[in-house]
């Protein structure tokens, strides 16, 4: 058995942040082509063994790396300066991809932009996956990152030319916002906020009936959502819905990012496995050392283990991720 990690981010060499700057400063122009220093393969090796050796350290085989979130400049003006950064970083996970292709495997960053035309995010879909060999993508539900009115929920048709086009390159999208420009709302925050926004808009709507096939993850457990399952089952009830919530709730697909034993057994509890995907985020948030058991907090292979038996844990960490991703690990 495998263990697969669906949920990670990339680490890059710093020579990076200052192509950040100058696509900021210049706004997309003229700067658009890559750092001024180009990276090389060896900078982007360095970091990325590091990472590797971080999975060694846990028992991790395999984990789909993504672009890390907070960093995707959706929010920032104009789209262009989006756009060159979130290929830029497509294109250097792909190349680390390559370095260790029997550990890493690489899911799109799309350029999602505060102006919401969908026509470049459908692009570099296209691209990521057809000529990357990327296996899905992350989606933002507020690419304007609280600092205007957002788009429709998740459930909305706004949304349909993307599920359209992940059906027909038949790879998932895991649901993860970006940054915040709310002071009473960090970046972390707001990613659970969004999932649980996010899960409800979709169960709510016709997306599934409409989208058979379409895959969505629910990553950092669902966010609120299994805490508070009762109170939107029984709203479900109250409203006489034909579909209630528990049963709509099984067309999505969710993660075990979650730095908690009780958590993750409440997840367990309330989900079940079946449509349960393993994934850690490391490193990143939860690489810290847990007082009480002298593991970092996104160490949690040895809590999955103890939750669950054997054919729990051969579902969350393999072959779920094999029914969602494919055979490519």
């Amino acid at each position: 058995m495998k263990i697969i990690d669906t949920h990670a981010h990339a680490v890059f060499p710093g020579a990076i942040n200052g192509y950040v700057a100058d696509l900021v400063a210049s706004r997309a122009n003229p700067t658009t082509g890559g750092p001024r220093t180009p990276v090389t393969d060896e900078m982007l090796r360095e970091p990325m063994a590091r990472h590797v050796a971080a999975m060694d350290k846990v028992g991790t085989d395999v984990q789909i790396i993504s672009p890390r979130p907070f960093m995707q400049l959706h929010s920032v003006d104009p789209a262009a300066v989006t756009q060159a950064w979130v290929r830029y970083n497509n294109n250097a996970i792909a190349r680390q991809v390559a370095m260790f292709p029997d550990r890493i495997k690489g899911m799109a960053g799309l350029p999602q932009h505060r102006n919401l035309d969908l026509a470049p995010v459908i692009e570099e879909l296209e691209r990521a996956v057809s000529e990357l060999g990327f296996i899905g993508c992350l989606l933002n539900p507020d690419p304007g990152e609280g600092g205007q009115l957002p788009p429709p929920g998740l459930g909305d048709k706004y949304w349909y030319p993307l599920y359209e086009k992940l059906v027909e390159l038949d790879v998932p999208a895991l649901v993860h916002s970006a940054s915040s420009q709310h002071p009473r709302e960090s970046y972390t925050l707001k990613f659970i906020n969004e999932e649980s926004i996010a899960t409800i808009s979709l169960i709510e709507s016709t997306v599934f009936e409409d989208f058979p096939t379409l895959k969505i993850i629910v990553p950092h457990g669902g966010g609120a959502i299994p805490y508070q399952m009762g109170r939107f089952h029984s709203w479900s009830i109250r409203r006489k819905q034909e579909s209630l919530f528990l049963e709509r709730l099984g067309k999505i697909w969710f993660d075990t990012t979650l730095y908690s034993e009780q958590a993750l057994r409440l997840l367990f509890e309330v989900m079940g496995t079946d449509r349960l995907v393993f994934g850690t985020e490391r490193p990143g948030t939860g690489t810290a050392a847990n007082p009480a058991t002298g593991r970092d907090f996104d160490d949690i292979k040895p809590v999955v283990q103890s939750l669950l038996d054997e054919a729990g844990q051969r579902a969350v960490f393999q072959d779920n991720a094999v029914k969602l991703f494919g055979d490519c690990f």
